[in-house]
């Protein structure tokens, strides 16, 4: 597809063709030149001849007389170099043409492709780009001329994978990073290898980077959901084991309490109690947050529009918000996005719990954000707080059970707004920083089988 050989093969058999034209042509004009002078020379010596040696002196003229053959010969001569030039020609115009096709081509494929191609000189110096390539890293023009080191501090790494291959000479693949791009957090996966030219010299270096957000979000779902399945076999089987003794535990004690009301007035001996039915009944909330996230019965879905329960948790939420100084903002839409069937109160307890946390990242004040918007047959709920965000080294974790950072609660909220968002079909994702939290729930518009969890 992009060899040119064929064009470069005629161009030089055309020139060689020439050039032995045109020497032809140089010698055939030298002989018949010298054949002229000759006969020149002759025909004056014949003038001063006896007769005697007139006879021989017209045999010796007739010989030279190649005057007519050699015209002959050096018009052939000038129609084989009209040819060769020709050829020449045709040779040029089909190399050029050749290139031209196989630059527009490359051009094309680059211009095609959704992975942001780089290449670089030896000094680490762009010298040419691709549409994606210029859209991922947000170059002005093109970017030729431009140091890796110049372009946005975001894309550091690219200018040290490319001081990493000079130093080891070996590829780098894979190397993913995080950037903003037009207001969202992205993860860009980067590699790098050196450009060799026809002769297997290097001049420079080949970066491709491309955009890999959805798989790292879907890697991340999959992973959360090979947690739950593990996690949620284990959550069925304490539910089972521990109830039944911790149910006579708590009728006993009950009935310890009854007794001693009735025979002592001992108030320590009551505190104790107290404190018993207390731990009892933590232990029983445990338990049920075990066998909410362990269940897997099927519940009942109805169409639900979703508009219509975030305006009623916010109704909810407003005097503790206030109380707080948090402001609350709702950006839902004028008009219907679209029914969803769902369990209408389990995905109270999922907006609930993620406005909970929300506003206990934010014990001094700050904003609570809904927004709600149709996208591509889905409602995409989020939200969002201005607290401190979740730290980089446990972000992985805020989904698992019984994983919090607070003194207080379970740890099992997110756990569960994960599993009831899927158990819709749905996803849940969230993007922190350092200004705050954004939560994001997408759910499926229209009618939804039944089919049990997808995890399951």
């Amino acid at each position: 597809m992009f060899d040119s050989h064929d064009g470069r093969g005629i161009r030089r058999f055309a020139f060689g063709l020439a050039l032995l034209s045109l020497t032809a042509v140089s010698v055939t004009a030298w002989i018949l030149s010298n054949v002229r002078r000759e006969q020149e020379i002759v025909a004056r010596l014949i003038q001063h001849l006896p007769e005697s040696d007139l006879q021989v002196a017209k045999e010796l003229s007739g010989d030279l007389n190649l005057q007519s053959s050699l015209s002959f010969l050096l018009v052939l001569n000038i129609v084989a170099t009209a040819i060769a030039f020709a050829l020449v020609v045709r040779g040029y115009l089909s190399s050029e043409r050749t290139l031209r096709d196989v630059r527009v081509l490359s051009a094309d494929i680059l211009a095609s492709m959704d992975v942001g191609v780089i290449t670089t000189d030896k000094n680490a110096v762009i010298t040419s780009t691709n549409p994606s390539s210029r859209e991922l890293i947000g170059l002005n023009g093109d970017g030729v001329g431009t140091r890796l080191s110049e372009i946005d501090p975001q894309h550091a790494l690219l200018d040290e994978i490319c001081e990493e291959i000079t130093t080891y000479h070996q590829p780098i693949r894979d190397r993913d990073y995080c950037v903003n791009r037009n207001g969202h957090p992205s993860t860009l996966r980067a590699g790098c290898t050196m450009l060799h030219n026809r002769h297997d010299e290097q001049i420079g270096m080949v970066i491709h980077v491309r955009d890999v957000t959805e798989k790292t979000l879907m890697e991340e779902r999959l992973r959360r959901m090979e947690r739950y399945m593990g996690l949620g076999s284990l959550a069925a089987g304490l539910q089972h084991e521990i109830k039944n003794p911790l149910s006579a535990l708590s009728l006993h004690i009950q009935l310890l309490c009854e007794r001693l009301d009735q025979e002592s007035d001992d108030a320590e001996v009551a505190e104790l109690l107290d404190i018993l039915n207390t731990e009892v009944r933590r232990i029983n909330d445990v338990l049920d947050g075990f066998r909410n996230y362990a269940s897997v019965a099927e519940f009942g879905r109805v169409p639900v529009d979703v508009t219509f329960l975030v305006e009623k948790l916010i109704r909810l939420l407003r005097p503790q918000a206030e109380h707080q100084n948090v402001k609350l903002v709702a950006d839902l839409p004028a008009e219907m996005v679209g029914m969803i069937q769902a369990d209408s109160t389990r995905l109270e307890q999922v907006f609930l719990n993620l406005a909970i946390n929300a506003l206990a990242a934010m014990p001094d004040g700050g904003t609570l954000r809904f927004e709600i918007a149709g996208e591509n047959g889905n409602v995409r709920i989020t939200v969002s707080d201005t607290g401190a965000g979740i730290p980089p080294e446990i972000q992985d974790q805020v989904f698992d059970p019984y994983f919090t950072t607070r003194n207080e609660g379970t740890g099992m909220g997110l756990a569960l707004c994960d599993k009831i968002v899927r158990q819709h079909d749905g996803s849940i994702d969230f993007q922190s920083n350092g200004q705050g939290t954004v939560f994001t729930v997408v759910l499926p518009v229209g009618t939804v089988e039944s089919g049990g969890e997808m995890a399951e």
